[in-house]
């Protein structure tokens, strides 16, 4: 992989809030950016270079994008593997295009986590409402119906708590009889991840990890440290290098773990890019994980991303934004709006880190 030069351009497949981010501090480090996204009044056009208005599989605006960046990189899973190959042909692609492939699939997913020898919830592939009997007798009777593709913030996701023929007809009616896996439940006490970098060199930098609250599918809230053990920490560390050095990787990664009272831990899935549950990075880390992920695509040195402060990150959820005057006046606390047009129930539209503690 080259090393960019100062001035060099980045191209950001998805116009959100993470490409927005992404550029921001491609910008600090005095590159370019050019998003691709379909949505013309995306977060990220606000703070990019260029923005090219084109659904992902419009192969004539791929190949300007190609022409333009030096290396082009992603903000989503939702992304036809078939347009980061496509893309791949001309310019390179980081994080690689086999790990989206991996992670865009359930199935998939899971498979490689198990052939990588990495610890997971029991799971049965669904094809039809035959394979799903069986998969609730192995699993007793409960679990999670998870669609293989398309699933994000509790999406294509159902959880299946008695065993009687309605609840099993909706629930394959809610996915929309996709393939799909179901997930035994874990009886897990917290929900942690690990945001880390992997480089040109082969070297992989951990943040700290944070732990994270759901609702409804949704994070809601991370916490920074996690209440963990450093056995746990040590733990999720070598299982995220794993699959890191297996995926061949380059850039930030994020490795979701459900931790057991025991301390034994799971993986529950991974996100080939910056994510959701690193956002506190940004207030509290000398280096967010947006400029760790910027520097490793650049072929540049990894920063040691040391942390100055405790913090709460909350997303802001739908109609929470109208709260933030009253978020303003809030001592120690960082606010990053997305500037979304439109609210919806469910849609993130920022995020606030409170400092809880500064490190002496």
């Amino acid at each position: 992989m080259k090393v960019l030069h100062i001035g060099a351009t980045i191209g950001l497949i998805g116009g959100g809030q993470l490409a927005s981010m992404m550029s921001i501090a491609a910008a600090r480090l005095g590159f370019r950016t050019v998003v691709l996204s379909p949505e013309k009044n995306c977060s990220a056009a606000r703070t990019t270079n260029e923005h090219i208005v084109a659904a992902y599989d419009n192969h004539a605006a791929l190949e300007h994008l190609a022409q333009l960046c030096d290396v082009i990189t992603y903000e989503f899973e939702n992304i036809p593997i078939t347009t980061l190959d496509y893309l791949a042909l001309n310019t390179t692609v980081a994080p690689p295009p086999f790990a989206l492939a991996v992670a865009q699939n359930r199935f998939i997913e899971k498979k490689f986590l198990g052939e990588c020898g990495i610890a997971t919830a029991p799971w049965w592939f669904i094809e039809d409402r035959e394979t799903l009997d069986a998969a609730l007798i192995a699993c007793g009777g409960k679990g999670i119906l998870k669609s293989c593709f398309f699933g994000y913030d509790g999406k294509g996701q159902v959880h299946i708590t008695k065993n009687s023929e309605d609840t099993i007809r909706m629930a394959l009616e809610t996915i929309g009889h996709v393939p799909a896996i179901l997930e035994g439940f874990v009886d897990f006490s917290k929900e942690i991840s690990v945001i880390a970098a992997r480089g040109r060199l082969k070297d992989v930098v951990f943040f700290d990890v944070p732990e994270n609250i759901h609702q409804a599918g949704i994070l809601r809230t991370s916490i920074v440290p996690a209440a963990v053990s450093p056995e746990v920490i040590k733990t999720a560390r070598e299982i995220t290098a794993t699959i890191l050095h297996t995926l061949n990787y380059i850039g930030v990664i994020a490795v979701e773990f459900f931790v057991k009272a025991d301390g034994s831990i799971f993986a529950n899935e991974f996100a080939p890019r910056v994510h959701n549950s690193g956002h506190w990075t940004e207030a509290t880390c000398i280096i967010s994980q947006f400029e760790q992920h910027i520097r490793a695509i650049a072929g540049w040195s990894l920063g040691i991303p040391l942390r100055h402060s405790d913090c709460i990150m909350e997303n802001i959820i739908g109609d929470d934004i109208n709260k933030t005057p009253e978020i303003l006046q809030q001592p120690g606390t960082f606010i990053h709006l997305y500037g979304k047009e439109e609210i919806r129930l469910g849609r993130k539209m920022g995020h606030i880190i409170h400092i809880t503690h500064t490190q002496e």
